[in-house]
C-alpha cells in the first residue's frame, strides 16, 4: 500500500468509514438473524464484505463479477428494497458535512462513489486497484 493511501484510509476511517461500516454490519446481522432463512445469507455475506471495503477503501475498487447474471439482478432488486436505499441515504447524508469542510471534499466524493455499490452490491467483486486495470 502506498503511503498516501494509508493516510487517506486512516482519515477516511475517522471521518466516515467507521460509521458507514457499522451500517453495513447492522444490515448483515439483520440478514442473518431476523429472517432465519437460507435465502438472505448471500445478502449478509455481501453486506459484511462491503463493510470491510467501506472501512478501508483507498487502493481498492469494485469490478463486475464474471458470470453474474439473473440471480444477481433479482437479488439486487430485493437488496434495494430492504437495505440498499437506506445505506445509500447514509452515504449521501455522510457526504454533506464532508463537502462543507475543505479537507473533507475528497471523502465526500468517495462517499458518493459508494452509492451505486450500496444500492446494487451483488455481482460485484472488490479488488486491488492495480488488478482492476491490468496491473498497471
Amino acid at each position: 500500500m502506498k503511503p498516501i493511501q494509508l493516510v487517506l484510509n486512516i482519515l477516511w476511517l475517522i471521518f466516515a468509514g467507521f460509521w458507514m461500516a457499522l451500517g453495513y454490519i447492522l444490515a448483515g446481522i439483520i440478514c442473518f438473524l431476523l429472517f432465519f432463512l437460507v435465502v438472505p445469507i448471500p445478502f449478509g455475506i455481501a453486506s459484511f464484505r462491503i463493510a470491510g471495503y467501506v472501512l478501508w477503501p483507498f487502493g481498492r475498487t469494485t469490478v463486475d463479477k464474471p458470470g453474474a447474471g439473473t440471480g444477481s439482478m433479482l437479488g439486487n432488486i430485493i437488496w434495494f428494497i430492504f437495505a440498499g436505499w437506506w445505506l445509500a441515504l447514509g452515504h449521501l447524508l455522510t457526504s454533506i458535512p464532508l463537502f462543507v469542510s475543505i479537507i473533507g471534499i475528497p471523502f465526500g466524493w468517495a462517499n458518493l462513489k459508494f452509492i451505486p455499490l450500496s444500492l446494487f452490491p451483488l455481482g460485484k467483486d472488490i479488488v486491488e486497484s492495480d488488478q482492476a486495470f491490468g496491473g498497471r
